[in-house]
């Protein structure tokens, strides 16, 4: 199916590895232009130069920064701009799930929570509206947010508070942008299998609990790949999705069972 995204520009928060990666080179071989984010200015060196190799200089660019801080978006959609000339997709995929497990978490781990699952997602998204709003083709933006915002998980519960929060602030930006022609959607992965991951640590720490886990959790008894969650995200950044907007789309392997 062609995608029809050939030449839309694409700012993916948080795509040097795992789910941002797959989902950068899938938008490429889309026909995308893509900036590549991260905070660390090696790895965006390193993402962007194996990306330009395959796809070419002309469709990637990468910018390095903090995206948790105001100055630093606007910098990363200046150079965006400057380099493109516009802005056509957000991708939000920023967060982190390590903190205290238990009933009594640390306040600190509240707020470093909330700061990066929800605070950082939200002034992406606010400092990108204006571009969309000044496109005539408006545009799309999408959360990538976790299963542990839709169900009861072990979780560390200020993640899936933040999760949580990310969702139901989607849905709502939704509704006020939707007449003026800009989407907002979330997806919602469960267990996502790549190297460096957090799932390649519990592997090596506790493998019999986690295979025993995808046998009697997941129907589909295994771990998704960055690559199904990056197909899915094309699908929602494309005007084949284009009546889709309000939603979150659950990419788990079945294991939810609430929605």
């Amino acid at each position: 199916m062609d995608l029809q995204l050939t030449e839309q520009v694409v700012f993916i928060a948080g795509s040097t590895r795992g789910i941002g990666r797959s989902i950068a080179e899938t938008l490429l071989e889309e026909g995308a232009r893509v900036v590549v984010t991260g905070r660390s200015e090696p790895e965006v060196e390193a993402a962007s130069r194996e990306l330009t190799a395959r796809f070419g200089a002309e469709c990637v660019l990468g910018v390095a920064g903090d995206l948790r801080d105001d100055a630093e978006i606007a910098r990363a959609y200046a150079a965006t701009v400057d380099r493109f000339g516009r802005i056509d997709h957000l991708i939000a995929n920023l967060g982190t799930g390590a903190g205290e497990a238990g009933w009594n978490p640390p306040a600190c781990d509240w707020e470093r929570l909330f700061a990066m699952n929800v605070f950082a997602s939200t002034r992406l998204a606010q400092q990108a509206i204006p571009f969309f709003q000044a496109n005539k083709k408006k545009g799309s933006i999408l959360f990538v947010s976790s299963i542990v915002a839709v169900e009861a998980t072990p979780a560390p519960l200020p993640y899936s508070a933040a999760k949580a929060a990310l969702n139901n602030y989607a849905k709502n930006l939704a509704r006020q942008l939707g007449p003026e022609g800009i989407r907002v959607n979330t997806i919602a992965p469960g267990n996502i299998f790549f190297p460096g991951g957090s799932w390649g640590r519990h592997l090596s720490e506790r493998r019999q609990a986690v295979e025993q886990m995808l046998q009697t959790e997941v129907p589909l008894r295994r771990f998704g790949t960055p690559e199904e969650i990056a197909a899915f995200a094309a699908f929602l950044c494309s005007q084949r999705a284009g009546f889709a907007t309000g939603a979150c789309f659950v990419v788990d392997g079945g294991q939810t069972r609430t929605v």
